[in-house]
C-alpha cells in the first residue's frame, strides 16, 4: 500500500505508466512536427543537415574540427551540451559559423531548439550543417531534429557490446563512425564483434574505421560526406 494515500503499489506504477506514455507521445508528436518543417527548410535550402550523435567523449567535436578543416564544401555546426561553450569555441577556431544549445538539465537537443539556432546561423547554398547533439546513447535517438542523416561516432575506449545495450541508436544512424582506433593496442576491444552487433541491429549503416586525432578513415568519411546519398 501508498503510504501517502492508501492505493496500491501496483495501481500507482499502471496510472503513472499510462501517464507517462500519452505524454510521451504528445512530446514526440509535436516534435516531429517542427522537425518536417525543418527539413524542408533546410532541403529548400540546399543545406545537408547531419544528427552527430554519440556518448560523452567519444570525439566528436575533435573530428569536427578535422572535418571543417578538410571539407571542399561550407560548413556550420549547432553545439548541444548542458553547459559551457567550449565545444562552440572551438568550432568558431576553425572559422566555421556556429551557434551554442546548452539544455541545461535536458539531455538532448529536439526539433524546437535547432529550429531556434537555425534562425542565428547564415548558411548557404550547398553547404552541410553538423548538429552535434548532446553526448548520450539514448535520448537523442527519439528526436527527429529534421536532419537528412544521423552519425553515431563509438570510441574503441567505451568497451563492447553498445550496438545491442543501445539497440535504438543504432538502429536509428545512417553510418557509424568507430572513432580512436590508433589505442586499439591499448585496450580490450574486437572490431570484428562489434561490427557484428551493428548489423543486428542494423543491416544497412556503414561502418567506418576512424582516428579523428591521427587521421585515419578521414578519406573514407570525406567520400561518404561527398555521396548524395550519403548511404
Amino acid at each position: 500500500m501508498c503510504d501517502t494515500c492508501g492505493c496500491s503499489d501496483s495501481a500507482v506504477r499502471i496510472t503513472d505508466r499510462t501517464h507517462t506514455v500519452v505524454l510521451e507521445q504528445d512530446i514526440l508528436a509535436k516534435n516531429d512536427e517542427l522537425a518536417s518543417h525543418n527539413r524542408t527548410h533546410l532541403s529548400s535550402s540546399g543545406v545537408f543537415a547531419i544528427n552527430l550523435m554519440s556518448s560523452p567523449g567519444a570525439g566528436k567535436t575533435t573530428l569536427l574540427e578535422r572535418t571543417i578543416g578538410f571539407s571542399d564544401t561550407p560548413c556550420a555546426v549547432i553545439e548541444g551540451d548542458q553547459e559551457t561553450l567550449l565545444d562552440a569555441e572551438r568550432i568558431k577556431a576553425t572559422g566555421a559559423p556556429v551557434v551554442q544549445i546548452n539544455t541545461g538539465a535536458g539531455c538532448h537537443l529536439d526539433a524546437s531548439m535547432v529550429h531556434r539556432a537555425l534562425h542565428s546561423l547564415s548558411l548557404t547554398q550547398g553547404s552541410t550543417l553538423f548538429i552535434e547533439n548532446v553526448g548520450n546513447l539514448v535520448c537523442p535517438a527519439l528526436f527527429d531534429l529534421g536532419e537528412a542523416a544521423r552519425v553515431v561516432i563509438l570510441s574503441v575506449t567505451e568497451g563492447p557490446g553498445k550496438p545491442v545495450k543501445y539497440p535504438h541508436m543504432f538502429a536509428a544512424t545512417d553510418l557509424v563512425l568507430l572513432n580512436k582506433i590508433d589505442l586499439l593496442p591499448y585496450v580490450d576491444f574486437d572490431v570484428a564483434e562489434f561490427e557484428r552487433d551493428v548489423r543486428r541491429v542494423n543491416r544497412s549503416a556503414a561502418v567506418l574505421r576512424i582516428s579523428a586525432t591521427r587521421g585515419d578513415g578521414m578519406a573514407e568519411w570525406r567520400d561518404w560526406l561527398r555521396r548524395p546519398d550519403r548511404s
